[in-house]
C-alpha cells in the first residue's frame, strides 16, 4: 500500500473519530439533548446516526478518489499476468 494512501486513510479516520467521539461525548455526558426532535419529530440521536453513516460513506467515497488513479489506469501491479 502507498505512504500517500496511508496517511489519507488515517486523515479520514481522525476525521471520523471525531465525529463519532461528539456523539459519544453527547451521550455520556448530556443524554437529554439527543430527545430534542430539531426536524421532522426526529430526535437528535436518530438524526446523528443516520449523519454518521452517511459520513462514512462520504469518507469512503473521498478516500476512493483521493487513492484513486487519475489516468484511469490500473497500477503495473494490478496487470501483472498471473504465474503458470
Amino acid at each position: 500500500m502507498n505512504s500517500r494512501n496511508s496517511r489519507n486513510g488515517l486523515i479520514l479516520f481522525a476525521v471520523y473519530l471525531l465525529f463519532y467521539g461528539g456523539f459519544v461525548f453527547i451521550n455520556a455526558f448530556d443524554p437529554a439533548s439527543m430527545e430534542r426532535t430539531p426536524i421532522a419529530g426526529l430526535n437528535l440521536a436518530v438524526l446523528y446516526g443516520f449523519g454518521l453513516i452517511i459520513g462514512a460513506v462520504v469518507l469512503s467515497a473521498i478516500y476512493g478518489v483521493l487513492c484513486g488513479d487519475a489516468s484511469g489506469n490500473s497500477s503495473a501491479s494490478d496487470q501483472q499476468e498471473p504465474k503458470a
